[in-house]
């Protein structure tokens, strides 16, 4: 499959930046509750390191889904995946940049606004971490 252009077959991007936010709650409740599990699992010693767990965590959980199924949890449930520009699924290399960009965008203010305002501006809803990263979000194909 390859990705047509946005202004030829808008289909693909339709909605995206509204289900991109649903996704994203999904998965920090996901997130969530993984920490918790590691907090009460560790008497409650995680608590001293928790933004470091909580970094770590949520990388490694976005990574081994995009690696596996194109998309979190949050992302399958409301019909979302990643791929390259051209169409295709993302190498597992290319979703741990994708974790570790997002995870930095989320850390520092002006990444995250940035990101937000290109996905609600550019034509393929791309945020910060997709434009460099060459990938988009797209609706489910249904191939």
């Amino acid at each position: 499959m390859t990705l047509p252009h946005p202004e030829d077959d808008p289909r693909f991007w339709e909605h995206v930046p509204q289900k991109r936010f649903l996704a994203w709650l999904v998965d920090l409740a996901v997130t969530l509750v993984i920490v918790l599990v590691l907090v009460v699992a560790s008497a409650g010693l995680a608590l001293f390191l928790l933004p470091v767990i909580w970094s770590a965590v949520a990388v490694a959980y976005r990574w081994l889904m995009l690696g596996r199924y194109g998309a979190t949890l949050g992302m399958l449930l409301v019909a979302l995946r990643l791929r390259h520009l051209d169409g295709r699924r993302p190498e597992s290399d290319l979703c741990l940049w994708h974790a570790a960009l997002h995870a930095v965008s989320m850390v520092f203010v002006l990444p995250q606004v940035l990101s937000v305002a290109m996905i609600l501006g550019t034509p393929r809803r791309q945020g910060l971490n997709d434009w460099l990263l060459g990938t988009t979000m797209i609706n489910k194909p249904l191939d």
